[in-house]
């Protein structure tokens, strides 16, 4: 038997510090680097300020994608972020600033599902990365069930967004960064699943994996 979709209840906002934090260092730090060093642009309808929050699925070229992510809509996002990422002397900081949930791959990390579900309750954006891991093409190759997972826990819709050419500016092993264009692409919202039996969040997964994939290749309509 499937377990259906919960209410989400608000929840008390983020510690004004924190939001300050994220506002200062998106304003002042990601987004020049996103649209001055990278020419980056936006394609496609950000939810609304306002609006409900969303389950934001992307793809995951690079480790400039957390940042990255954060540029693509106006409303603050808290991603999932390997672990890893946090023990590095220079992003660490920047990325627990935009209010980045450290998961452990390769586990089901019910902590970082429960502070997910916190944001949303805040009304933030969460984002997470459909492989869980880095592609050396930037497609989504193999994707997991943890966005699925999250927007049924919540009953969010999952929002798919591509980001064009991050693993092109700074690929897997590169120790500089490549002055390419970056792009990102945001698509129509798809419906929260009402279960989480195993063929449903397959179905669901492989869905976001071919709307992301067709909005890196131009084949998907965005939002």
């Amino acid at each position: 038997m499937g377990q259906h979709n919960r209410t989400l209840q608000p929840a008390p906002a983020a510690p004004q510090g924190a939001r300050i934090s994220y506002w200062l260092l998106r304003t002042l730090v990601i987004n020049p680097l996103f649209r001055l060093v990278f020419r980056g642009r936006v394609e496609g309808r950000p939810p609304a300020y306002r609006g409900k929050p969303y389950v934001v699925v992307a793809n995951h070229g690079s480790d400039l994608d957390p940042p990255l992510l954060s540029c693509a809509v106006g409303r603050p996002v808290s991603f999932m972020a390997k672990q890893e990422l946090f023990r590095v002397p220079v992003l660490a900081p920047l990325i627990r600033g935009l209010g980045a949930v450290p998961v452990r791959r390769g586990h089901v990390d019910r902590r970082a599902l429960e502070r997910c579900l916190a944001q949303l309750q805040r009304g933030w954006l969460v984002g997470v990365f459909l492989d869980g891991t880095r592609s050396a093409t930037g497609m989504v190759e193999r994707p997991r069930h943890g966005a699925a997972l999250l927007a049924q826990r919540s009953g969010c819709p999952l929002l798919p967004v591509a980001i064009l050419n991050s693993h092109r500016a700074l690929s897997r092993g590169s120790t500089g960064l490549k002055l390419v264009p970056i792009t990102i692409r945001i698509g129509h919202p798809i419906p929260a699943p009402v279960n989480r039996d195993r063929q449903t969040m397959e179905t669901t997964s492989q869905q976001c994996a071919a709307v992301i994939n067709g909005l890196l290749t131009g084949a998907t309509r965005l939002g």
